[in-house]
């Protein structure tokens, strides 16, 4: 734990990513292998699952410190993270440990999961005794689910490549999977990670479930089509294909046996049986690339909300199956016969797959013919109409890259613009981390309907200063969404100080205020949502701008957002 806990602080501490990759290499050089495969775990991106109850380690941190709840509480939203408060608030420990990181987690954390409240308040109350405060800090971070640094899975990918004098893309891909959860990390593991390259116990022969990684697209402004000629030369030397809004994953049909991967690394073949269905045609040694999308009964993506009905589920009822059918759009061939296709350029690897999915039940993704990027530009305009989010541009001379990289060849995502909608802000909860200390997390509301004047949405603000109830049937704001970012710092400051002069009431770290400020705010999607108060659920919302110029009664109202719903056949 000391180990990894030094580490820890010396990337939290740094900007700088040479200085990061310098501090992992000596980390993996250092650390017992067992220690340092669930280092690397961790840092790539893996999740532990939370062992002990947020309320108990408050409860017991608060007690062990011997202040009253109310000093917690005021000491954590000062801090703006938990780890932090109760690795600061204990008493200094008397006594001492140098245990590991795998043997923190294999014999300590992970039993202690599901163990009574009296059996986890022991065990907290005799580890917080032998740990200074930044091992307390991770250890909490640890227990609570809540481990993050700023760290990205390539950084670590370099640290190990140059670690093991190995090909960084060669790593990537042995890394694929690393962080599935039900397959812990071993010392045997990162032995096989950091082999040499085609050594005997190495894991580049893809004989199993293991994926590629995923090569992703970099963002296209709205250009006119001019400009898009001259950056990108002939349309004719790109493969337009619809930009679908599901999960990215992959499709891995080896020794008789089909896995599903999600974007994320997640293993979720159990969560889909019609694709895995719809794949038992496919030969062995192959990898598709593609996109898991909830179908409509119109014969069309349906909305993404729909589609996470499944995702959310861990039983499948029939129902349900029958309810967000899904299916499988492929658009690239990775592997066929058991060999390697990503290096062959694009437009062989579609020949390639085109002939593969002749007669099987899987779709593949539909070319958008175009013979100018005017066109193009106009058949993008139809997106939302198709039910997706604009075009994708691949270059047919491209190779599949590893990540985002244009090594390889370009891929372009060209999404059509946002909504927008222009909201009240109603409450305010302070940040996290660095913005701890701010009020930076909003939540917004429209209006009920369109006021009729100034003078009616002026009489609404003030009974919500006057604390009272909203009359049915009466002109009300309704809260629909929350979102944190867009904002710079510079303008977060600004508007922390309009809340603290029209909070009116606090509840917990949460401030409810007087209505004044308008918000436009920029959304990928909207559905309907029982959840919500106000009915209606956003995809990806974010703050764009403060509208100073915009007064509170022309801020856009419910009927706005229902009349952007998109229309699902039943």
């Amino acid at each position: 734990m000391r180990r990894f806990a030094a580490l820890y602080a010396a990337l939290d501490a740094s900007t700088s990513t040479e200085a990061k990759v310098a501090a992992l290499v000596q980390y993996l050089a250092e650390a017992p292998p067992a220690d340092a495969a669930w280092g690397v775990y961790f840092l790539a991106g893996g999740k532990p699952r939370q062992t002990v109850p947020t309320a108990l380690l408050r409860a017991e941190a608060t007690a062990l410190a011997g202040i009253p709840d109310w000093l917690f509480e005021a000491s954590y939203q000062a801090v703006g993270d938990l780890a932090e408060t109760i690795a600061q608030i204990l008493p200094p420990p008397r006594q001492t440990s140098d245990l590991g990181l795998a043997d923190w987690l294999t014999q300590r954390l992970l039993p202690l999961r599901g163990q009574p409240p009296e059996v986890q308040t022991a065990a907290l109350r005799a580890w917080w005794d032998e740990l200074p405060a930044e091992q307390r800090f991770l250890l909490v971070k640890l227990i609570g689910g809540g481990f993050r640094v700023g760290v990205s899975k390539l950084l670590v990918q370099r640290a190990l490549a140059r670690h093991a004098g190995l090909d960084a893309k060669l790593v990537a891909q042995r890394m694929m999977g690393w962080t599935d959860g039900r397959q812990p990390p071993t010392a045997a593991r990162l032995a096989a990670l950091l082999a040499p390259a085609g050594a005997d116990g190495g894991a580049d022969a893809q004989d199993d479930g293991q994926p590629y990684p995923f090569f992703l697209a970099h963002a296209l402004d709205d250009a006119p089509p001019a400009q898009l000629a001259a950056r990108l030369g002939p349309v004719a030397d790109w493969q337009a294909e619809w930009k679908y809004d599901g999960i990215r994953a992959q499709l891995v049909r080896r020794g008789g046996r089909l896995w599903i991967w999600s974007r994320g690394e997640e293993l979720i073949t159990e969560r889909f049986p019609e694709v895995v269905a719809q794949a038992d045609g496919l030969p062995d040694g192959t990898v598709l690339d593609g996109e898991l999308l909830a179908w409509g009964a119109d014969d069309r993506p349906a909305p993404f909300q729909a589609l996470q009905q499944r995702i959310q589920r861990k039983t499948l009822p029939r129902k349900l199956l029958a309810a967000v059918p899904v299916r499988f759009i492929a658009y690239d061939l990775l592997e066929l016969a058991g060999q390697d296709c990503r290096p062959q350029p694009l437009q062989q690897r579609r020949s390639a797959l085109q002939a593969l999915l002749d007669g099987q039940p899987l779709a593949l993704s539909p070319e958008v013919q175009a013979d100018d990027w005017t066109t193009l530009a106009t058949l993008r305009q139809q997106s939302r109409d198709r039910g997706v989010e604009g075009l994708m541009l691949k270059h047919r001379q491209s190779a599949y890259g590893s990540g985002r990289t244009k090594a390889d060849g370009l891929w372009w995502k060209w999404k059509i613009a946002p909504h927008t909608v222009d909201a009240v802000l109603v409450y305010a909860q302070a940040g996290h981390g660095r913005r701890a200390g701010l009020y930076t997390d909003y939540t917004f509301a429209v209006w009920s309907r369109p006021p009729a004047d100034a003078a009616e949405a002026d009489a609404v603000v003030q009974a919500i200063a006057a604390r009272l109830p909203a009359q049915p049937g009466a002109l009300q704001l309704l809260t629909f969404t929350k979102a944190y970012s867009g904002l710079s710092d510079a303008e977060f400051k600004q508007v922390d100080a309009v809340i603290r002069a029209s909070t009116l009431e606090k509840f917990g770290p949460v401030r409810s205020l007087k209505p004044g400020l308008v918000f436009e705010l920029a959304f990928e999607g909207i559905a309907r949502s029982p959840r919500h108060k106000s009915g209606i659920a956003l995809r990806f919302p974010r703050m764009l701008r403060i509208r100073h110029d915009k007064p509170l009664w022309q801020a856009d109202s419910l009927q706005t957002l229902e009349a952007l719903v998109p229309v699902v056949a039943g």
